[in-house]
């Protein structure tokens, strides 16, 4: 009896990718989550869609009472707009309701509290940008991070050897 293959899944032309940022959940504690609209430029939104973002060293500041920025988020320029593309690493407004912003500035006045850009994600056509309420980790946590981690990858590979 011939063993059933698995079949490869091709990426939709409709399809978008998910941008993550990983650095994140390694050096902070995710407390709270929020979804952002961004307003962004025709180039912009190009080169989210190819995936030429990196959102390493982003953050997020609250300015006055109710408007969000974004800082430290390259987005590459688009290769084929020539003369009139896009500043790379432009502040950008997020787009959040009152009630939103005012919940995450009561949080971000503790401190060690701020705003970090976990993933870009497609909605209904439109880039979304899910922003984390963290707090810094130290370095003991960090390397408990790694050991519960190097620990399910180890009972894993445990389970895989059992049951073959």
């Amino acid at each position: 009896m011939a063993a059933k293959r698995k079949k490869k899944t091709k990426k939709k032309s409709g399809q978008h990718p998910r941008i993550v940022n990983r650095k994140a959940r390694y050096d902070y504690f995710i407390l709270d989550k929020a979804e952002a609209g961004m307003v962004l430029l025709g180039t912009e939104i190009k080169s989210i869609r190819n995936g030429k973002v990196s959102l390493d060293e982003g953050f997020a500041r609250i300015k006055g009472d109710n408007e969000v920025f974004l800082y430290g988020v390259d987005i590459a320029p688009y290769e084929q707009a020539g003369p009139r593309n896009h500043v790379p690493t432009r502040p950008r407004k997020l787009l959040l309701h009152k009630r939103e912003i005012n919940k995450l500035k009561r949080h971000l006045t503790s401190k060690g509290h701020t705003l970090i850009p976990l993933n870009i994600h497609f909605k209904r056509g439109m880039a979304k940008l899910e922003l984390g309420l963290c707090r810094g980790k130290s370095r003991f946590d960090k390397r408990q991070t790694i050991k519960t981690r190097e620990h399910k990858v180890e009972m894993a590979r445990a389970m895989r050897k059992r049951y073959k």
